[in-house]
């Protein structure tokens, strides 16, 4: 590929498109603390309307980080790590690599300066 994601799934570009918006982020960090929550409990905490929140809920559900249940007339909604714990694991491998080559490229340079001095 040749926007710098090689390799990266499918999976892994809807959680960064979803965790790319900031009041998604707060949802997804008040889910963690409270466990589940509604749509109307988590607008408390965010300064959208409750018709938004649910929006950004679909669009975390979508990408997998979230999920909903429903419990009477509600719907509550829970964290689902695994699709963040993914992510989490193909940024760490592009992190490796690009370590590695910028250890590959310093070795270049070192040696480069050794037999230029």
């Amino acid at each position: 590929m040749s926007d710098g994601r090689r390799g990266a799934p499918e999976a892994v570009d809807g959680v960064l498109a979803a965790l790319a918006d900031p009041t998604r982020r707060r949802l997804l960090d008040l889910l963690a603390a409270q466990g589940e929550a509604t749509a109307t409990t988590l607008a408390e905490g965010v300064p959208v309307s409750r018709q938004a929140v649910v929006k950004h809920l679909t669009v975390l559900d979508a990408a997998g980080l979230v999920s909903g249940s429903r419990v009477g007339r509600e719907v509550r909604y829970a964290v689902r790590p695994a699709a963040l714990d993914a992510t989490a694991r193909w940024m760490a491998a592009l992190a490796t690599d690009w370590d590695r080559r910028l250890a590959h490229i310093k070795r270049v340079a070192e040696a480069a300066e050794r037999d230029a001095g």
